[in-house]
């Protein structure tokens, strides 16, 4: 994900909220974000960038546990607002 770019157009797609927080735990020198994670302020849902992809998706299509994989291998990157949350999907 190019944090230049994308970041002046992601919203949370539950509530529309803009802009994200951005959490980069790895990035290349171009800007691109490898691994991290998007935060709405708002709902506080938070939502991953795996190979540099935004996980974008509404809770009930999310998979729970590559999430799961995903908060535990970063745990001591994020922020704890991300990684102690009960249930990040909010169901």
């Amino acid at each position: 994900m190019k944090k230049s770019v994308m970041m002046d157009i992601l919203a949370c797609p539950i509530d529309k909220h803009h802009p994200l927080e951005l959490h980069v735990v790895s990035e290349k020198g171009d800007g691109t974000v490898s691994e991290g994670a998007l935060y709405c302020e708002k709902c506080s849902r938070f939502y991953p960038i795996m190979e540099e992809i935004p996980i974008m998706l509404p809770d009930d299509l999310r998979d729970k546990e590559q999430e799961t994989e995903f908060l535990g291998r970063h745990s001591g990157s994020l922020p704890e607002k991300i990684t102690a949350r009960a249930n990040p999907w909010h169901l």
